[in-house]
């Protein structure tokens, strides 16, 4: 068996904060969320392989070369080009022979062990389930309805789910049903697992489920990014930084090196601050912060703010600001 984490997504729906940086690679604690899948798979002893595409490699190889990893690359520079999650996996198994794969999505941020997932896997499609609790949430995601643990019926995003169980971002896949998957792209979606598995069920195949509980997080929005890092900051981190006498930190939070907390400033708690901030008489609590920003005589709450930007005088709540962007109100 061979682990495939896709990875290879332009992550639309968090832009600004993606367009320039894949999704894999954001923070969430002290870690970026590949670490947390990395860390996972280390307990398997399987050659670990990570999809990306042209546009984001020159960020996953140091990456990958320092974590020991395989790099597979789609030769797709834009949003319109990509080759969607099953392309990437048809490109995969070209590339490296047909085989059992461990595929895991690369946004998502999950409790179990996948030793324990793969303790399951019988040599039939097995995939991770979740109970999100709530109908309408799991209008977003591919519902499940089981019978014991096996699947007896899939929806991708249906408008009336039969049930709050969703398949989530990990799957195990015999390498009989990878072989099929050129068969199912004449006419398939190539972008959502989902598809695939109701494709495959209808096709008579055999698909088991491994449920579980405690958390789990898709990073498709400002909300979910910011409740994992609610969920997995669980201590603070401080590098080395320049902070007043005046200014309070409030644990968890992660302020990264060069980072200068000036004036009456109080951080945290939930609070990730990037490289060589200035954060000067502002407050800053359940936000992302990234590097070479400055905030000052502002108040920051559950926003997610890029890098280079500059923030003056102003109460944000629930914001997303792009790069390089200046924002103030008043002197």
């Amino acid at each position: 068996m061979k682990i495939l984490i896709m990875a290879g997504g332009y992550a639309t729906r968090l832009w600004p904060i993606t367009k320039d940086n894949p999704k894999a690679l954001l923070p969430v604690g002290s870690k970026v969320i590949l670490d947390y899948i990395l860390e996972k798979t280390r307990e398997l002893d399987l050659k670990v392989y990570i999809s990306t595409n042209r546009f984001f490699e020159h960020h996953f190889r140091p990456y990958a070369e320092e974590h020991g990893v395989e790099l597979i690359v789609e030769d797709t520079l834009h949003e319109e080009e990509k080759l969607g999650t099953i392309g990437a996996m048809q490109r995969a198994v070209e590339e490296l022979g047909l085989d059992d794969y461990l595929v895991i999505a690369g946004d998502n941020l999950f409790s179990f062990s996948l030793k324990d997932f793969l303790e399951r896997y019988d040599g039939k499609t097995l995939i991770a389930v979740y109970d999100v609790g709530d109908f309408d949430l799991a209008k977003r995601y591919g519902v499940v309805v089981l019978e014991g643990n096996k699947v007896i019926d899939f929806r991708e995003k249906p408008a009336e789910p039969k049930s709050t169980l969703i398949s989530t971002g990990v799957y195990a896949f015999p390498k009989e049903i990878m072989a099929r998957i050129d068969e199912y792209l004449k006419n398939g979606n190539r972008d959502s697992p989902g598809y695939f598995l109701q494709w495959l069920l209808s096709e008579g195949a055999e698909i088991h489920a491994y449920k579980f509980d405690d958390y789990w997080y898709d990073i498709g929005s400002a909300d979910s990014y910011l409740e994992a890092l609610r969920t997995l900051l669980k201590e603070s981190h401080i590098e080395e930084i320049q902070i007043s006498p005046y200014s309070k930190i409030i644990p968890p939070v992660v302020i990264k090196k060069g980072a200068k907390i000036l004036g009456r400033s109080m951080i945290g708690p939930y609070a990730y601050i990037g490289e060589n901030c200035i954060i000067e008489s502002s407050d800053v609590s359940d936000s992302i912060i990234f590097k070479n920003t400055i905030i000052r005589n502002s108040t920051i709450w559950r926003s997610i703010i890029d890098e280079r930007c500059e923030i003056r005088n102003l109460e944000l709540k629930k914001s997303l600001v792009g790069g390089h962007a200046k924002i103030q109100r008043g002197d």
